[in-house]
């Protein structure tokens, strides 16, 4: 039973609302810089690491921040390649 406990205290800490809005903000500016040429995920979550420090988050609202710009510039990749049918960024 502990180990729901400590599930359920990180769902509390995930789920507030100021986690929640970081990860909209994330993955808004992370399909921005996805969908730029040449600027892939590792590329937007390097960009973005001042802003982490210039809005004073801590250690758990930075990483869902940042987290969060990664899965959207993974996806922000592939609208070039769905919209002009041209072959989008290279997964390996």
């Amino acid at each position: 039973m502990d180990t729901l406990a400590s599930l359920a205290d990180g769902f509390a800490v995930a789920l507030t609302w100021q986690n929640i809005a970081l990860a909209l903000m994330g993955c808004f500016l992370g399909t921005i810089m996805g969908a730029l040429p040449g600027l892939g995920p590792s590329n937007g979550v390097a960009i973005l690491i001042p802003l982490a420090f210039t809005l004073g988050l801590g250690a758990t609202p930075s990483l869902i921040l940042l987290t969060s710009v990664y899965y959207g510039a993974m996806y922000g990749g592939r609208i070039s390649s769905i919209l002009l049918n041209i072959p989008g960024d290279e997964r390996r």
